[in-house]
């Protein structure tokens, strides 16, 4: 026999005298569990899992919030520039900067306008000289005619120039009119409080007449518009005040009006509510119209955790059960009708007051014994 095939045959030797050693251990062990079962010794069982429990409390409807969204709007916004023509002398305001009703904006360069009217005055008190001289010549010639010491012509003469200087002061002092409301003109004033949202011009810069100077936005008055379903619209009264939120913060907002068109284009109605006074807001910004209704379907809440998977866009949660003196879970087909954080109202085949596993449901089996820790 050469050195291979002794080789081979120790090998097949080794095998049998291992698989023969475990086949004794086997042998071993089952001896000591039926000698152990004889005794009475019974192998340990599995202790229950323990689950938190919450009762299924059904009801024949829920509240469900709904969000429309809107923007806040100032009061009065507008455009503001001169009336007429010149050049910008003052403007201090920077964006940004509050303004009190009929505070100066901006100046315009007024010299030549200054001159004008006290050319325009020394016209008038000439002529007002002129016209008192005449009225005094008028007054001794009325005498005079009486007596026959002055011709009826001479004494229409002296009459009519007395009119017509007196036409002439009226002239002369609408004139004078004019150029003062020129001059105040020349002064940009605020038509209300508010800020200056952006300039245009600055010191130097020739104004014409209706040239955009300022962007003034009114500080007070702020609306919110809101767009609303028309569907919604018939349960807004004008009046009554209702919940708004700004900025993750809600507060109650007087409804104003409610448009009476549809948009185009979102195709909903706009519902103007007043901003109070205490509640700080920026033109512009995005505003939540918080309303809520009553929907009749019948179901329950249970935290989202109780949830668990199933077919068909359905959900199952494990029921419990006392069977057989045990504690068991049963598994029961829901659906998802509304999520608000971390609760979801659901309707299905549970039974009212019903107590459902919490958390936890993919750990346990339906039909295993469990503990109930608690229910809520």
């Amino acid at each position: 026999m050469n050195k291979h095939s002794e080789g081979t045959t120790a090998s097949r030797y080794t095998s049998l005298a291992g698989i023969a050693v475990a086949a004794l251990v086997v042998l071993g062990l089952t001896s000591v569990l039926q000698a152990r079962f004889a005794m009475g010794e019974k192998p340990q069982s599995r202790a229950p899992l323990t689950v938190e429990g919450v009762t299924y409390q059904l009801q024949d409807s829920y509240k469900r919030a709904d969000s429309y969204l809107g923007l806040i709007s100032a009061g009065r916004k507008s455009t503001l520039g001169f009336e007429i023509a010149g050049t910008v002398s003052a403007l201090p305001w920077r964006e940004g900067s509050h303004v009190a009703k009929g505070e100066v904006i901006a100046r315009l360069d007024d010299a030549a306008l200054q001159a004008r009217s006290r050319a325009t005055r020394a016209e008038l008190a000439q002529a007002e000289s002129e016209l008192e001289l005449a009225q005094l010549k008028a007054r001794r010639q009325r005498e005079l005619r009486e007596t026959g010491a002055v011709s009826r012509e001479a004494f229409d003469e002296t009459r009519l120039r007395a009119q017509a200087l007196a036409s002439r002061v009226d002239a002369v002092t609408a004139q004078l009119q004019s150029i003062e409301i020129n001059i105040e003109k020349t002064q940009l004033r605020a038509p209300y409080s508010g800020v200056i949202a952006d300039r245009f011009v600055h010191e130097g810069a020739v104004a014409n007449p209706g040239t955009p100077v300022v962007h003034f936005i009114e500080t007070a008055g702020r609306e919110a518009n809101i767009g609303v379903s028309v569907s919604r619209t018939s349960t807004l009264i004008p009046g009554n005040h209702y919940t708004l939120s700004l900025r993750g913060k809600s507060f109650s907002s007087k409804l104003l009006s409610v448009r009476p068109d549809v948009d185009p284009v979102t195709r909903v109605t706009t519902a103007v509510f007043s901003i109070p006074a205490e509640v700080t807001a920026v033109d512009g910004e995005p505003v939540s119209l918080i309303l809520s209704e009553q929907v009749p379907l019948q179901g329950g809440w249970l935290p989202l955790s109780a949830l668990l998977e199933g077919n068909r866009g359905l959900w199952t949660v494990l029921r419990l059960e006392q069977r057989d003196g045990k504690t068991v879970s049963v598994r029961e087909a829901v659906e998802v009708i509304e999520l608000r954080g971390d609760q979801a109202y659901v309707h299905g085949t549970l039974p009212a007051g019903s107590l459902v596993v919490a958390s936890g449901v993919h750990r346990i089996t339906p039909g295993t014994p469990v503990v109930v820790a608690g229910g809520r």
